[in-house]
């Protein structure tokens, strides 16, 4: 499988669920990618996208349930612009890398 995934959860001060759904393709895991000021660290925050292997499907279903999602590279870039209503100007691209964050505050 060509893609990793990994939902972290934590309960705010009021004790709400928060939860982001991080997607990465397998293979940026222990790069730095770097543009001018811009630098996504799939380095030293490996641990933050390296969760389990699944399908471009099974990440696309991951993310139709997450609130909050961060995803880098093109796969997962892709998985996410079929799985949800994303703006493809939303989509940013660091050292020729595409990146997506949603948020919802």
């Amino acid at each position: 499988m060509s893609l990793v995934a990994k939902i972290h959860e934590r309960r705010d001060g009021h004790g709400v669920k928060k939860s982001v759904t991080a997607v990465c393709d397998r293979t940026l895991l222990g790069k730095v990618l770097r543009q001018g000021d811009a630098v996504i660290d799939l380095k030293t925050y490996r641990g933050f996208y390296e969760g389990t292997a699944v399908t471009a499907a099974e990440a696309g279903e991951m993310l139709r349930q997450a609130r909050n999602i961060n995803v880098v590279g093109e796969k997962a870039v892709q998985a996410a612009l079929s799985a949800l209503p994303i703006n493809k100007s939303a989509v940013k691209k660091i050292a020729g890398v595409p990146h997506v964050q949603v948020y919802y505050l």
